[in-house]
């Protein structure tokens, strides 16, 4: 394979990588063996376990055992066609996923905070057809009692 054709493979390769560690670690579905093992990381006796646990909640460390199970399934070697070329997969893989997700999260944040920016605008319009109501009471009470 050509070096072009193998950086494709490796851009194209990180994409279900970042999609499955981002998953995992962060989406609503998997929240409550997520909280499970966020809970055995910080609690478990020994070492081994709470590592074990805390792989489970990181989407740095979970992306490189994602990264694993994709270069079984497809082969993927990168400059070298003998186990270096696995070798450097498996340190590229994960470095571009995690450069995908770091750019999802902006963008989630980004739309989170212009969810919450919208909302803050319609609650000041929601304020001022309120006062502007309560002024027209006023005036209207106003005239009654004169």
């Amino acid at each position: 394979m050509d070096l072009g054709v193998q950086i494709v493979w490796l851009f194209v390769l990180a994409i279900p990588v970042a999609s499955v560690s981002w998953t995992v670690t962060h989406e609503e579905i998997f929240r409550e063996p997520r909280e499970f093992c966020q809970d055995r990381s910080e609690n478990a006796r020994s070492y081994l376990a709470r590592k074990f646990f805390y792989v489970w909640t990181c989407e740095y460390c979970f992306s490189h055992y994602v990264a694993i199970f994709f270069l079984a399934l497809t082969g993927y070697k990168l400059l070298f066609d003998d186990w270096r070329g696995y070798v450097l997969a498996f340190f590229a893989l994960p470095y571009v996923a995690n450069a995908y997700m770091g750019l999802f999260a902006q963008a989630k944040l980004e739309a989170k905070k212009d969810r919450y920016s919208a909302k803050v605008i319609q609650a000041e319009a929601e304020i001022k057809h309120m006062e502007k109501e309560q002024k027209l009471q006023e005036r209207e009470n106003g005239v009654r009692a004169a």
